[in-house]
């Protein structure tokens, strides 16, 4: 338990201080170099698009990732309206009820010390459960955070391919960077700020595709109406069609939602389903 509550703080900071120097290396590095190409016009600008594309991926990355803090778990005597909240959480963490005893498609987590409605897993990276009030921030976090991770690989591509006077035309290039350029960089040969640029490239290629699964993974199961835990726990869930699954998790303004990081637009339908 230790263990976990020490990944539950490094975690966030860890993915803190990537998105800083991700920020950083696209404000300061990728964008002005980009600014050197004197054959566009200052309207249509490489440097002005790609900043504000980046621009947009970021702030619904960081947005959607503010919210799904923001939109803790329920709390069993405060959000679901428990009056033996506090007797059932005691019982939990003293190991003699289950929650499902207590309340179907519900779980206590140790770590948050909360409930959680439709629990689907716990995200060391925001330090918070993934449930019901903020499932459709999660996947939009992943989505935005794997779209981040593309655009500034390929802008750091771009950025080495101008330095190192080299071509990603060949796929094989980019798979062979990494080694050649370590022994460029032992050798004197390669500077450091090159060689962490070079590092960052293969940390967002790793970070955009764990994310990028993990959304679709987290789509498919939305699409059965299922969470992680239930598949996990091996429960039965009422089968229901896919468009009511999607409309309990996004909404009906779920448009709204994809463009920019809003708050519970996913709970509508959910209220109309409880009156």
């Amino acid at each position: 338990m230790l263990v976990l509550r020490l990944l539950n703080v490094v975690a966030p900071a860890y993915f803190l201080c990537i998105s800083l120097v991700t920020f950083v290396l696209q404000i300061f590095l990728f964008i002005p170099s980009m600014f050197r190409d004197p054959s566009t016009t200052s309207l249509l600008s490489p440097a002005l698009l790609h900043g504000a594309l980046f621009l947009f991926l970021s702030a619904n990355a960081l947005g959607n990732y503010v919210l799904v803090i923001q939109s803790s778990p329920e709390d069993l005597g405060k959000g679901l309206n428990l009056g033996e909240g506090a007797e059932v959480v005691a019982d939990w963490l003293a190991g003699s009820r289950s929650p499902g005893s207590v309340l179907p498609s519900t779980h206590f987590c140790r770590l948050c010390a909360r409930v959680t409605q439709r629990h689907d897993h716990h995200c060391f990276f925001t330090g918070n459960c993934i449930g019901s009030r903020n499932m459709r921030n999660f996947i939009m976090f992943c989505l935005y955070t794997s779209l981040a991770c593309l655009d500034s690989l390929v802008a750091g591509m771009a950025y080495i391919s101008v330095v190192l006077s080299m071509s990603f035309a060949n796929p094989l290039a980019f798979f062979t960077l990494l080694p050649h350029s370590i022994s460029q960089f032992f050798s004197g040969a390669l500077l450091s700020s090159e060689m962490f640029v070079i590092l960052m490239l293969y940390l967002w290629l790793g970070i955009g595709l764990a994310c990028a699964g993990f959304c679709c993974h987290q789509m498919l199961l939305i699409l059965r109406g299922q969470t992680r835990y239930q598949v996990r726990k091996g429960m039965v869930v009422r089968a229901r069609p896919w468009r009511e699954n999607l409309q309990e998790v996004f909404g009906k303004r779920w448009l709204l939602g994809l463009l920019i990081p809003v708050l519970n637009v996913g709970n509508d339908y959910h209220r109309q389903k409880e009156k």
